[in-house]
């Protein structure tokens, strides 16, 4: 019995200690807009693989250039004949009968040879080539991550938003569902006292219920929100965050129609500059092709010690080394390739050919995106200043409506229409405000001019 009370403690213990653990690794995060924006663009898993990304090419800029720096190896070679070679002499050599062979061997059991070599390239014009593209190949990372950076950017904008809109919709429905809860216990009362219909009471009773439906959606809503807000945050999706914004301030704070009279050259667009540096790429691409057709000339030194024994004295101090040295160039020509190197030089061309008409488009399509952007973000405004009145007017009416309900003049059936007026008019005028925070964000992401900060 003993034992069995000490086992039931020792896995209360455990399971507290593991309760404990689980809080500790809990974190909760407070955050604006801002702040939201600059955590994310440090900790998001795209923002950090996108900065990885950079950092390999700086290291591929090095070893591009290593190539055509001088390139020292050291070789050091054992050999012990465990049965030596023998070979086959003319037998009058060595006195014998003419006509016969005397086996012999050469050398000595063992040898040992060391040996450093210094490789230089003299000229390659694929290194040439290359060097060029160093420049290209780094700024298509750094643009890369420019780019990964602005939707990332724009995705924590679109989460926060959802997040606020989600909040407020649960609040207003919770207070929707208190008053409906409110109408329908009165009039269930005067209904018992004999002074109106059932329908009257049914009729609340449908509104409440669809109400209530509402609110367990968009509270499930809510929830999904935060997790995509997490993500989008590179926040473990368990953890908890509060928004200090809210969104009726966010709606003001991206209410600028001023940025309707922005434009930019479309060179500085991010898109632009992504499609830029594939032409570019493609063209250091036809460049290298015809490099490979030029000849190569490299050069070497070499130095060594080799040593001889029967037995592995080798790292004795008597051991005698001779040296050996050598200083050579080797001059590679291409000659004939049965049209090979032309024929992947004719596929370099039509891919650059591609690229520039890719270019091209790429232009004309950002000069679309920024003007549909302007138009989406000036209809933004329109709907949020019309949503607004007509949540004023919808509110009147459904005022109005409960007073002549309670008064016998108006029946349930006008109130529901009134009230479902009330309930479209308030999530129009929340998704509005939404619709202002993303169009905005969208419209600045096309006319943001950033480039990579080195710093980063």
């Amino acid at each position: 019995m003993r034992n069995k009370k000490l086992n039931i403690f020792s896995l209360l213990m455990l399971i507290s200690a593991t309760l404990f653990a689980q809080e500790d690794s809990l974190k909760t995060y407070q955050f604006s807009l801002n702040e939201a924006i600059e955590f994310g663009l440090t900790n998001n898993y795209q923002s950090k693989i996108a900065q990885k990304d950079v950092d390999i090419a700086l290291k591929q800029k090095w070893e591009i250039i290593a190539q055509g720096l001088p390139q020292i190896n050291g070789s050091v070679d054992y050999q012990n004949y465990l049965k030596q070679p023998v070979t086959l002499l003319p037998a009058e050599i060595t006195g014998g009968e003419p006509g016969t062979f005397t086996p012999v061997t050469f050398g000595t059991k063992q040898s040992m040879n060391a040996t450093g070599t210094w490789n230089q390239l003299i000229f390659d014009g694929s290194y040439i080539v290359g060097i060029q593209s160093v420049k290209t190949l780094l700024q298509i990372s750094k643009n890369a991550k420019t780019k990964t950076d602005l939707e990332i950017k724009n995705g924590i904008i679109n989460a926060y938003g959802n997040v606020l809109l989600a909040e407020e919709s649960v609040e207003i429905i919770e207070r929707n569902v208190e008053t409906v809860q409110k109408n329908y216990d009165d009039t269930q009362k005067i209904y018992e006292n004999g002074l109106t219909e059932q329908e009257d009471v049914e009729q609340l009773e449908i509104t409440l219920l669809r109400l209530k439906n509402n609110l367990s959606r968009s509270e499930r809503m809510r929830d999904i929100s935060y997790e995509l807000l997490n993500l989008s945050l590179g926040i473990p999706v368990e953890n908890d965050v509060v928004l200090t914004d809210d969104l009726d301030a966010l709606a003001m704070q991206f209410y600028d129609p001023e940025i309707l009279n922005r434009n930019i050259p479309v060179e500085e667009n991010i898109d632009y500059r992504i499609a830029k540096n594939s032409a570019e790429s493609a063209e250091i691409q036809v460049k290298l092709q015809k490099a490979k057709a030029l000849p190569t000339l490299s050069g070497f030194v070499n130095y060594g010690y080799q040593g001889f024994s029967n037995k592995f004295t080798f790292l004795n101090s008597d051991q005698e080394y001779f040296g050996q040295s050598v200083l050579g160039v080797s001059l590679n020509i291409p000659i004939f390739s049965s049209g090979m190197r032309s024929s992947r030089t004719q596929q370099r061309e039509l891919e650059y050919e591609q690229a520039k008409l890719d270019l091209e488009r790429t232009e004309n399509e950002v000069k679309r995106q920024i003007n549909m952007a302007k138009s989406e973000y000036e209809f933004s405004i329109e709907n949020y200043q019309n949503s607004i009145r007509n949540l004023e007017l919808a509110e009147r009416i459904e005022d109005k409506n409960q007073i002549k309900f309670f008064e016998g003049i108006a029946s349930s059936f006008e109130l529901t229409e009134a009230q479902r007026q009330l309930y479209s008019a308030q999530q129009e005028y929340l998704q509005s405000m939404l619709d202002v925070i993303t169009a905005k964000a969208e419209l600045e992401n096309l006319l943001d001019t950033r480039t990579y900060n080195d710093e980063q």
